[in-house]
């Protein structure tokens, strides 16, 4: 089974889930605007492209159904499918030539790279995967960083502080020495998910993504970094990220909202590669496809740690309200009057950019944001419920948090039955045989 993007959107493709604009667009605006108009519904290919001679793809996994589609299960055993492939991460086959060596350029000029928002500095390529030498352990490293175009040579690249590429940029440059590393851009998006997967120090995010995709993952080493990439990406681009060269940028976050401006490294290009009818992906930030991506990985991680602490977790949720990021909502089969706050503790640690916790009962739908409100206004005081933790490690996205210190304020919420209160009081009637019940039968 083929395991590239062109066959992934010809599968989604079968299943009507791809629009096709055959109208020449434009990179400014013009494609970020339909894809808004996309969110929640089909992927989108656009065939012709004013700017350049690639053609552009976006919302790729914009919904669940896709998302699973990718990593070839249900929506349903999502989040077992990616627990599986993290503990079960298997080794790519290697090959001497990729497919992507089929055309090259040292022009950034040829790439479709979308502008996309009003008050952005540029034009960012979203869908980008970095790939580096963990220096320490001798592993390769790959995750998602955004690129502005700075000119035809440059990027200015987004990098978080503290996370396994800065952690490998900062060892490079304490050695005096620029850090190379390869880029693609268009991967099938099983690679995209575990690239968004924030794996333990050490861990091949390829080696989840080989087993995502069935050990299919066939890898191709580039020449002038020695990374080893997917061999059938779209685009790869080789070069180095400078020691000695900042860049100030902003960009729009998940939570679409502008981030603030920040020095961040530059990556100077020595060579793009690239395939024959070559396709560009992008990812609009702060729709679905970009919350799904980021917090999907997410989501699965929250269930495998909380089911490790608390066996009686049913599911944890990351709410579409907190841009699936920021607020999570966990439901759980109450054991013990502690088991909440224990639950909470735990999903902090597991996923710290968490800002609210909500735990609820087996009888509340974690997905509904009625039901948990509900939860909340029958089964929450606020005087024992509630649980405040000041000042610690967030999101830097958020921008009612001190961004720059990286410091929030969190809130667990216990919205579960107490024991001390009679359990009857609690229970949410039901009416018999309702759910075998048909309308149809009835209205004419």
């Amino acid at each position: 089974m083929n395991s590239d993007l062109r066959s992934y959107l010809y599968q989604i493709s079968k299943k009507g889930d791809l629009a096709v604009v055959k109208k020449r667009v434009s990179t400014k605006y013009e494609i970020a605007a339909i894809t808004a108009k996309l969110d929640g519904s089909r992927a989108v290919l656009f065939e012709k492209v004013k700017e350049s001679r690639f053609r552009v793809v976006s919302n790729l996994v914009g919904t669940k159904e896709r998302f699973a589609q990718a990593v070839r299960c249900t929506e349903q055993k999502i989040h077992d499918k990616v627990i599986w492939a993290i503990k079960h991460a298997s080794r790519p086959r290697i090959v001497t030539k990729g497919k992507f060596m089929e055309n090259q350029s040292n022009d950034l000029f040829i790439l479709p790279i979308i502008t996309h928002f009003e008050k952005e500095p540029g034009p960012f390529i979203t869908s980008s995967i970095i790939y580096t030498r963990n220096q320490e352990v001798g592993t390769q490293n790959s995750s998602f960083h955004r690129l502005l175009r700075l000119d035809e040579k440059h990027f200015s690249l987004r990098m978080v502080e503290g996370r396994h590429l800065h952690r490998s940029y900062m060892y490079a440059k304490e050695h005096g020495e620029d850090l190379r590393v390869a880029i693609t851009v268009g991967v099938h998006p099983s690679i995209s998910i575990a690239g968004a997967y924030q794996a333990e120090w050490g861990q091949d995010e390829l080696e989840i993504a080989n087993e995502l995709l069935d050990r299919n993952l066939i890898l191709a080493m580039c020449p002038y970094s020695g990374m080893s990439v997917p061999s059938d990406a779209e685009i790869v681009m080789e070069g180095r990220i400078l020691k000695d060269k900042n860049h100030k940028e902003w960009m729009v976050e998940m939570l679409r909202t502008y981030d603030f401006k920040r020095m961040q490294p530059v990556f100077e290009l020595d060579k793009i590669y690239y395939r024959n009818e070559p396709i560009f992906h992008d990812i609009l930030s702060g729709y679905g496809e970009h919350r799904l991506l980021m917090g999907m990985p997410a989501e699965a991680k929250l269930n495998r740690n909380l089911k490790q602490v608390l066996p009686y977790t049913r599911r944890v949720v990351l709410t579409e309200g907190g841009c699936k990021w920021l607020h999570a909502v966990v439901q759980i089969s109450k054991k013990r009057e502690s088991d909440p706050k224990r639950a909470i503790r735990t999903a902090f640690a597991a996923h710290r950019s968490l800002k609210k916790v909500i735990v609820v009962d087996e009888d509340i739908n974690p997905s509904d944001p009625i039901a948990v409100e509900y939860a909340m206004a029958t089964r929450f005081q606020a005087d024992k419920d509630l649980v405040i933790i000041h000042k610690v490690r967030g999101s830097s996205l958020d921008p009612s948090s001190d961004q720059k210190n990286l410091l929030t304020t969190k809130m667990g919420v216990d919205a579960t039955k107490p024991f001390s209160k009679p359990a009857e009081g609690f229970e949410i009637a039901k009416i018999p045989r309702s759910d075998k019940l048909l309308l149809k039968n009835y209205l004419k």
